[in-house]
């Protein structure tokens, strides 16, 4: 990377003029019309040193122009004032060093990970609930950071972690007992095998849970019979698990479906019910280390710290049953044991953020997991529409994650339906999931967005189909270029500033994936990729790259043509996009 490459240089540019190497970090100018490069670390060094900052800059200046490579490295390197250090490489240099990212299938991109594992739980759908655009972003950036840490050479484990284990089990049991009272899963005598295939459809569950969560709300006694009936669940009651296990198979099938509609997946269809063998084990442990305590009537420990005064951590309600924080440290136990993680990340709304810290409090307090272990809460905002409340449907219900997948792919259908040489079908859900992930992942996690679907499908602008239609106008080039019978050669010095500019980019790759695995925000990357599509368009216009003569030249576009599709490449599939071979 160019910016290692120059920081090396004057770090210990500033080593030899008497100052501290930490200061010789260089950036991308942020004034390119002015430069390429800048350090910065001449502001900083001068409260340390007590010397104006300009003093110690061009000492440094002085230092890098009395190296004898000078002129091969740089066309001007200067201090202006206060103090900043102006850098503009020489053409040959950013020459050389975009050649000898040719053979490199990773661009430059160091494995940072060195095979460190990571346990990465994203998704978190509830059984017998339909997925819904509340379900799309922790999928989306979750399968995103998975596809991004893999490729930095970390091992993970992607886990789903289903809600198969709460009260909306109790509820649906408890509803199916008083509509199917006759059925063997609600007789006490009954000693044999369970019937195999469920006594309910994916449509009966689709219809049973709304009424019964309605009615649960209305009525105390059939909330406290759906209690009941989670408290028998959790205990094993045996047929009431038979019945639950017809629930997470019905169900589970339906989800798979849609996640495979968004090209998101997982190794492992965990639910809360995987670590619910291992409570007991959490439990006990933290009543031999006396932590637990009983309040109102509920078992409860202590998580607050010098940082925050967080609310008692609740293990058991009162009427015995557990909760997400019980299991959700169960789940760190199991996942401890079973894998040895380095991290455990959680991609998860922003509004959890409160049982996070308690959970990871409890956790690391009472020495479930060593403090060598990373608990991350990865929070993010709200998918919103236009009026900038959580994305509704016309009549205000919630939009289920089908439809909107079924919307975006019937809008790129309806802007290419005139192109008859094309496979429609295959073309639009590629093009409808690029606007989705692109206009989901573009911004930062954290915050909330608009999802304005005429916005993010346009061919033009910030947008998934922009960058496809980039990518699909350069390697149709490269394609043309090889059935001529042009092969690709080493690439000459930069005919133009956007052809300079893209070498330097390309250079950028390495930046980008290390911010968006820093800050674990996929966004680093949709910046970076949108900024080398808008050169590649610049780039496009500027040079009639079919129609040139000189054939030394045409032969180092077309290479410079293969290393910007390798580098997409990359970005594009750490975003989960596809790319159609026409458009």
């Amino acid at each position: 990377m160019l910016t290692d490459v120059l920081s090396d240089l004057l770090k210990k540019a500033f080593a030899d003029s008497g100052y501290s190497t930490k200061y010789g970090d260089v950036v991308r100018s942020q004034r390119p019309d002015l430069c390429q490069f800048q350090c910065n670390g001449s502001m900083s060094a001068s409260k340390e040193y007590k010397k104006p900052p300009f003093v110690i800059s061009d000492e440094v200046v002085e230092k890098i122009k009395s190296l004898d490579n000078f002129k091969n490295i740089f066309q001007n390197i200067e201090t202006v004032k206060p103090g900043f250090i102006n850098i503009t490489l020489a053409d040959e240099f950013i020459k050389n060093h975009i050649n000898n990212l040719l053979t490199d299938s990773r661009i430059g991109c160091p494995n940072i990970g060195n095979s460190q594992k990571i346990v990465l739980d994203y998704g978190g759908p509830n059984i017998a609930k339909p997925l819904h655009v509340g379900h799309l972003r922790s999928a989306i950036i979750g399968d995103s950071l998975k596809r991004l840490f893999r490729f930095l050479g970390y091992q993970v484990i992607a886990d789903t972690h289903l809600g198969d284990w709460g009260l909306q089990m109790g509820m649906i049991i408890s509803e199916c007992k008083r509509r199917y009272s006759d059925l063997s899963y609600f007789d006490d005598s009954y000693k044999g095998e369970y019937p195999s295939e469920a006594p309910f459809s994916l449509e009966d569950l689709s219809e049973i849970y709304p009424y019964i969560s309605k009615l649960s709300k209305e009525d105390p006694d059939i909330l406290q019979a759906a209690k009941e009936a989670t408290f028998k669940l959790q205990n094993g009651e045996r047929g009431y698990v038979a019945l639950w296990e017809h629930i997470v198979n019905v169900s589970l099938q339906d989800i798979k479906k849609n996640y495979a509609r968004l090209d998101v997946d997982f190794d492992l269809w965990y639910g809360e019910s995987h670590s619910n063998p291992y409570v007991d084990n959490v439990v006990s442990h933290l009543k031999n280390r006396n932590v637990v305590y009983e309040s109102e009537g509920a078992l409860v420990v202590d998580v607050a710290d010098e940082n925050e005064d967080l609310p008692p951590l609740l293990l058991y309600k009162t009427d015995g049953s557990i909760l997400y924080t019980t299991t959700d440290l169960a789940t760190i136990y199991q996942r401890v044991k079973d894998f040895d993680p380095d991290y455990i990340l959680y991609v998860v709304d922003s509004r959890q953020g409160t049982h996070f810290k308690q959970v990871f409090n409890c956790a690391y307090k009472n020495v479930i997991v060593k403090e060598s272990v990373s608990l991350e809460h990865i929070g993010f905002g709200t998918m919103n529409g236009k009026d900038g409340r959580p994305f509704k449907t016309r009549d205000g219900g919630t939009v289920k994650l089908s439809d909107l997948i079924d919307m975006v792919e019937a809008n790129a259908k309806e802007k290419i339906r005139d192109k008859e040489a094309l496979d429609i079908d295959t073309i639009s859900k590629q093009i409808g999931l690029s606007t989705l992930k692109f206009a989901d992942l573009s911004n930062f996690r954290t915050k909330d967005y608009v999802f304005d679907l005429e916005k993010f499908s346009s061919f033009e602008g910030k947008t998934g189909p922009y960058l496809l239609y980039s990518y699909v106008r350069i390697n149709n080039i490269i394609k043309k270029l090889k059935e001529s019978g042009l092969s690709a050669s080493e690439i000459t010095l930069p005919a133009s500033d956007v052809e300079r500019n893209i070498m330097i980019k390309i250079n950028e790759l390495p930046e980008a994936l290390s911010v968006a695995s820093r800050d674990r925000a996929p966004s680093a990357i949709c910046e970076y990729v949108y900024e080398l599509s808008t050169l590649i368009n610049a780039f496009y216009h500027t040079h009639h790259i079919l129609n040139e003569e000189n054939q030394t030249q045409q032969k180092s576009w077309m290479t410079l043509c293969s290393l910007i599709i390798k580098t997409m490449d990359i970005c594009l599939d750490i975003l989960g996009i596809s790319v159609p071979e026409k458009m």
